[in-house]
């Protein structure tokens, strides 16, 4: 993402200059719901009688621990999907502010009225990119 796109996605002030602070935010609000996603889904599964079924015949210890006692099996259940959800969400974000700078290019006006909800319109790229980031 470049550093226009950067701000013009993030930044909620006049000049944009509060973009990095609200990226932190946002991400680590983001990080944290899917760690919390990532362990209600791993206990759902360690709880789950017919896990081996589904995974090949190994148990939920075998299928996400390491050697022999399979140690950090929960652990390694909850980074693999708080990574894959994370990845998501970038992958989301990233497209969405693609989309958003091409839509913008094409007519600044109509961006504007169609996605700006303050009084100059000036948060309509951040708008669009979350719109469409979690559409």
């Amino acid at each position: 993402m470049t550093e226009p796109v950067f701000k013009a996605t993030y930044g909620t002030n006049a000049d944009k200059s509060n973009a990095f602070g609200v990226c932190v935010s946002r991400w680590t609000r983001t990080a944290h719901q899917n760690r919390t996603a990532a362990e209600t889904a791993c206990a759902a599964e360690q709880a789950d009688p017919n896990f081996a079924a589904s995974h090949g015949g190994k148990t939920f210890a075998q299928f996400y621990g390491r050697g022999p006692s399979a140690a950090g099996a929960m652990q390694r259940c909850i980074n693999s999907k708080r990574q894959a959800a994370t990845a998501a969400a970038v992958n989301a974000t990233e497209n969405a502010a693609k989309k958003c700078a091409a839509e913008r290019k094409l007519d600044p006006a109509a961006f504007k009225t169609k996605y700006g909800t303050n009084a100059n319109k000036s948060d309509a790229f951040g708008k669009c990119v979350a719109k469409l980031a979690t559409a």
